[in-house]
């Protein structure tokens, strides 16, 4: 699905939404009335330090609004941009300030789902998608935290290899298929229903914590991480 079309089925009472150099921000209508804040890295724009800090202005921004209304934050982006202009100004700092903004913005109410529907990879994908509250995603998207033959660089295995692995161990491999069984991805949404509807659904479920570790057991694509958490917390008296 392109951009409009996502967005007109999410807000068929309405939205506006400007894009500029790579970035959208706006807000839509839910059908009950309210409000929705949209912002978003588009048209496979690599995410530089100009484009970190305005996001995270704009989320600030939103945590210090009244009320609750959500961000949903669309995502279509490349990686990082790994310039050396942007790493010598400090391109790490500036996407975990954009992380920290979201979680700044989530506890003075304002959560965010990430929408996930083309392209992100690396930096940019963990700052973005991968700290927002909820992350969905529609069929076509190809998030990656980091490309096979990066992978294959740093563990000296071979593609093939990493291939075979990810058929039984999703860690492994890139695509949104894989990203769900570990439970980074909540939900994969059905374009060919309103989007509306299950943008609703998830506003109506939030989950009371972090269940990402939960669902990566229950769906068998991350079976240890929930059971390090439960013996952190048992070690530490909680």
């Amino acid at each position: 699905m392109k951009l409009d079309e996502i967005l007109q089925s999410l807000f068929p009472a309405g939205y506006s939404a400007t894009p500029r150099q790579g970035l959208l921000s706006g807000s839509g209508k839910r059908g009950n009335g309210t409000d929705v804040h949209i912002l978003g890295v588009i048209d496979d724009t690599p995410l530089g330090i100009e484009d970190a800090a305005q996001l995270a202005s704009q989320v600030l921004d939103i945590a210090r609004t009244p009320g609750d209304a959500p961000i949903l934050l669309v995502i279509d982006s490349s990686s990082q941009r790994m310039s050396r202009h942007d790493e010598l100004l400090g391109l790490n700092e500036y996407l975990s300030h954009l992380a920290k903004a979201l979680f700044v913005a989530e506890l003075h109410g304002h959560r965010s789902i990430g929408l996930l529907y083309g392209h992100t990879a690396a930096g940019a994908f963990i700052a973005t998608a991968l700290a927002a509250t909820v992350l969905v995603g529609l069929p076509g998207a190809t998030p990656e935290v980091m490309d096979l033959p990066s992978v294959s660089r740093v563990t000296k295995l071979s593609i093939d290899v990493l291939k075979e692995k990810a058929k039984t161990n999703p860690v492994f491999a890139p695509g949104l298929d894989y990203l769900f069984p570990t439970g980074a991805v909540h939900q994969i949404w059905d374009p060919a229903k309103p989007l509306a509807e299950q943008l609703e659904t998830v506003l109506s479920q939030w989950p009371a914590e972090d269940t990402r570790a939960q669902l990566g057991l229950a769906r068998g694509g991350r079976p240890a991480a929930q059971r390090i958490i439960d013996q952190v917390l048992a070690l530490a008296g909680q």
